[in-house]
């Protein structure tokens, strides 16, 4: 019975080997297309806030730089 033990071990080694071996080498494109378009998606969406802060900050500036400038003489 003590031999049928030792046999057993290595043969519990081998299906974990196998499984792993399996689980491994899975196909993980499906993981990686989403991955990308999430990426895609985040990019789009920094793009648009970086486009509203230019458009706000050009904005603010305008009035600015329409106003007439104040001259002083050095009449001191």
């Amino acid at each position: 019975m003590a031999a049928l033990a030792w046999l057993l071990i290595p043969l519990f080694a081998v299906v974990g080997a196998a499984i792993w071996g399996s689980w491994a080498s899975r196909n993980k494109t499906i993981g990686d297309v989403a991955e990308l378009a999430g990426y895609a998606r985040f990019r789009d969406a920094m793009e648009r806030s970086h486009a509203t802060t230019a458009d706000s900050a050009r904005v603010e500036r305008e009035p600015a730089a329409t106003t007439p400038a104040v001259t002083t003489s050095p009449s001191g």
